[in-house]
Order: C-alpha cells, then structure tokens, then sequence
C-alpha cells in the first residue's frame, strides 16, 4: 500500500474514533493558546489546564503580561517544570507581541519563529488552530511514534518527519490528523504498547501483524 493510500485510510479511521474536541489545552484568546504550549513542553496538558485559569485571571492581558514581574509569573507556572524559562518566555513574547505585532498573534511562520520559546511545532499549531490554514503539521513524540509505527515516516527528526507528512497528507487534513495522533496515542497506540488488538487502524498500519 503506498504511503498516500495508507494515510487515507488512517485519517478516515481517526476522524470516526476521534470526531470532536481535537485540541485538548484550554483558551479563550488567541496569545492564551500560544503561551499554554509553551508551558505544555515536557509537561502534560492536563497540567497546564490546570494553572492557566489562576495564570490568565492574574495576567488578563498581553500588557498585563508584558508589565507583569517575572516572579509572579514563574509561581504560577512552577509546576510546568522548566518554570524559571517558561515564565522569561511569557514575558518576553507578550512584549514583542505587542511591540512587533500590534498585539495579535502572527498568522504566518516566519514572524511566529521570531517569540521566544516558539519553534515549527507551536507555530503550526498556532497556524492550523487560530488561522486554519491548510497543510499546518505539528510534530510532537505522538506524532512521531505513530507516524513510525503505521509506516507514514521514518526516523525521529522532527523537521524530517514534518516534510515527509507534507508529501503524504491532503493539506485540508493535516492538521486534525495530529491532533488526533495525540488522542489516539495516549489512548491506544501507546509508549509502552501499541493496542493493536483494539486498534481501528490497525488494517492499515505498517506495526500490525495479524
């Protein structure tokens, strides 16, 4: 089965397990999602939901955040992990935000690689999430895990991966695909185990032996 073939019928596959509710962090403003996965690196989603309702109720406003001290911004991030860079981040993309970008959010990938804290990962989520725009491919270790195991990519580059994808995945799609690998990884094709038994893809994926 060619690669394109392949990831249609793992995409129709994800779309019927995982049809709703495809972004798992929490956010009302466009920069709240921005700064949320920041805070989600080596950290978990749920974590981060967690103390972002008491982050933005302090912080209500990119110049909330830009005049903020940084120390009560690292309090409320402590247990994210990585506290003290996560919190100089915030900061310092609200600032920028602000002065570079009359307080929106960039909806192209040059300018977002210009925050801090935001590499290819965050900035296509940011484009695919907030500005829908097609082709957008978020590369995260479920990505890369999947992507391996169901035989669409190889290695775990992730700039690698994110160029093979663009190859193989319809561009309308892209981005719902990944954000269901998230889904599907944490709840069947896992670190530890693959759940082939359970797994709807399975017919498809490279990993399965019947």
């Amino acid at each position: 089965m060619r690669k394109k073939e392949r990831a249609l019928k793992l995409i129709a596959c994800l779309e019927h397990d995982y049809p709703d509710d495809l972004c798992s962090l929490s956010y009302k403003k466009d920069y709240e999602l921005l700064f949320s996965v920041r805070l989600a690196a080596q950290c978990t989603d749920e974590r981060v939901n967690q103390i972002t309702p008491a982050l933005f109720s302090r912080f209500p406003s990119l110049e909330a955040f830009a005049e903020g001290p940084v120390e009560d911004v690292e309090r409320l991030v402590h247990s994210t992990g990585f506290y003290r860079v996560k919190a100089r981040d915030l900061v310092a993309a609200a600032q920028m935000l602000l002065t570079d970008f009359g307080g929106k959010v960039p909806d192209n990938m040059e300018d977002l690689l210009k925050l801090p804290g935001v590499g290819r990962k965050t900035a296509n989520l940011i484009l695919g999430d907030v500005y829908n725009l097609p082709g957008a491919i978020v590369v995260d270790t479920h990505c890369i895990r999947l992507t391996n195991r169901m035989g669409l990519t190889e290695g775990k580059d992730p700039a690698k991966i994110e160029a093979e994808l663009r190859q193989i995945l319809p561009p309308d799609k892209s981005n719902d695909f990944c954000h269901r690998l998230v889904l599907h990884g944490r709840a069947v094709c896992t670190a530890r185990r693959a759940k082939c038994e359970i797994c709807s893809c399975a017919p498809y994926c490279k990993h399965f032996t019947p």
